[in-house]
């Protein structure tokens, strides 16, 4: 009876645990990444998107690889909304195109499972990619503007001084 029970408990867990699985996915995602490093510290990369498969499943479990790192990825409130967001330091964040790969449970199990063995994680599908561009980071002017401010000032003075001093001549 013990191990009748035991059995039909992990069983209902693991049903209630594992996400479904999505098949066919349509997917459209939009992404923001921080253009402005004067006011921040790192910067953000944030992916939304709107997920669709063609079997109906509506709670699918992702995971987010982006160059080797992995992230969950949350769901939304609404059906078949997601999310995913990470940060680096703006100097590792260098402009360009940053392949985001989506994972099912399954799949990510499979990823993480080569990581461990050493093995290929190229030959890990993923359920779908984002491509995301980053513009990389503005760093603010060259000159601030109290530098600028203090030299006009002194070339006011300059010109003021030299002036003067013509008058008087």
């Amino acid at each position: 009876v013990k191990l009748l029970f035991f059995s039909l408990l992990t069983s209902t867990l693991l049903s209630v645990v594992t996400g479904e699985t999505c098949t066919d996915p349509a997917i459209t995602p939009s992404a923001y990444t921080t253009s402005d490093a004067v006011i921040s510290s790192e910067s953000v990369f944030i992916v939304e998107l709107s997920l669709a498969c063609a079997n109906g499943a509506q709670s699918v479990t992702l995971y987010a690889d982006v160059n080797g790192r992995q992230f969950p990825v949350t769901r939304g409130q609404d059906v078949g909304k997601y999310q995913v967001s990470w940060s680096l330091p703006h100097k590792q964040a260098s402009s360009g195109t940053y392949q985001v790969k989506f994972f099912d449970e399954e799949s990510y199990s499979a990823l993480r499972k080569a990581q461990r063995n050493n093995e290929d994680v190229n030959a890990i599908q993923p359920l779908f990619s984002v491509n995301i561009d980053h513009r990389g980071a503005w760093n603010g002017p060259w000159v601030s503007t109290e530098v600028v401010a203090a030299l006009m000032g002194i070339l006011v003075y300059y010109m003021a001084f030299s002036a003067k001093g013509t008058i008087q001549a």
